[in-house]
């Protein structure tokens, strides 16, 4: 058995029967030669996994690296292999002068994670900068691509979680960033900017994740436990009646997203614990292990959040985390 506890960010003590690393296509296409039954689990940089139970698969670990830069007069072409660090490679580029993902500097993963997600922070999400994404087909046994029209992004998800879960591993991701850069300053702290310059957007998204999200080298964490709940305007509008500071980002003429850290924090979750896990005192939205926490601990406490919030505004709070049991996914 192998321990997980470092390959997983929050950290549980947890092992797996195979761990094994793949860092090249050759590799990938000999792990993956014959369709298997047997349960698996193809992890990144383990910042939105949560092992719950020692896990009886196999788990492939995704190392592919690589990073190639293709210009035109337009833009940039910056195609990354799936085991590159995502922070890392927003770095790369700014330093090659290269702009557009400042957003979405310091958001833990790898590059093969973040379509999956459709990963997003202050006012972008990664779906705007895709123009492909190939990935290695498990039952036909070869590389297909799908252009960004084709991935069915959305909030916090993608056809990757729908249509091809399971059947699927991300090799590369393409990005097109436009050389007629545009600051995005309109959320959060970042309107306090005046004529910011990308770095000045950079530093300012990593001193604020910094700020407000605690480290997991010091305190096993997944970030963001739950997605902020989209609802209808009808709900929202009898929400507000009651809760006239309910904060809101209108997402369209019939939808308003709600930020979960508010439902969660106003139901008294903030610095609460169960056992070793914790909602943390500073951010609601993030669940932590002391050290101490259990798989068990977890799924009381995140799924007494659920019902809490659920009961008293009516809204269906859902995981961002990906929690494996012993065979696979658990739901809440």
């Amino acid at each position: 058995m192998h321990s997980l506890t470092s390959l997983h960010t929050f950290g549980l003590s947890s092992s797996g029967n195979h761990v094994i690393s793949i860092d090249s296509f050759d590799m990938l296409q000999k792990q993956f030669m014959n369709v298997t039954t047997d349960p698996f689990c193809i992890l990144g940089g383990g910042s939105n996994t949560v092992f719950l139970d020692d896990y009886q698969g196999t788990i492939f670990k995704m190392a592919l690296k690589g990073i190639q830069i293709e210009e035109s007069d337009s833009e940039y072409l910056v195609t990354a292999a799936a085991g590159e660090n995502w922070h890392q490679l927003v770095a790369y580029c700014m330093q090659q002068g290269i702009n557009g993902l400042e957003n979405l500097a310091l958001i833990p993963g790898t590059v093969g994670a973040a379509p999956i997600q459709n990963i997003g922070a202050y006012g972008v999400e990664i779906e705007r900068f895709i123009r492909r994404v190939d990935y290695f087909d498990l039952h036909a046994h070869s590389v297909k691509s799908l252009d960004r029209e084709h991935c069915q992004f959305d909030y916090r998800d993608s056809i990757f979680k729908s249509q091809l879960a399971g059947q699927f591993i991300i090799t590369q991701v393409v990005l097109a960033l436009p050389k007629n850069w545009m600051a995005v300053t309109q959320y959060g702290e970042l309107q306090n900017l005046t004529a910011p310059t990308p770095m000045d957007i950079f530093n300012k998204v990593v001193a604020l994740r910094k700020s407000k999200l605690p480290d997991p080298i010091k305190i096993g964490n997944a970030g963001s436990f739950f997605k902020n709940p989209i609802i209808d305007k009808k709900l929202f509008t009898e929400l507000q009646q009651e809760w006239p500071e309910i904060p809101n980002y209108p997402i369209d003429a019939s939808n308003v997203k709600v930020p979960a850290a508010w439902l969660i924090d106003r139901l008294g979750f903030k610095g609460k614990k169960n056992g070793g896990i914790g909602c943390h005192p500073n951010q609601a939205l993030v669940l932590f292990n002391d050290g101490t926490g259990t798989g068990e601990q977890l799924l009381q406490f995140a799924r007494s959040i659920k019902s809490a919030v659920s009961h008293t505004f009516s809204i269906n709070l859902e995981n961002e985390v990906r929690l494996m049991d012993s065979q696979g996914l658990v739901t809440l």
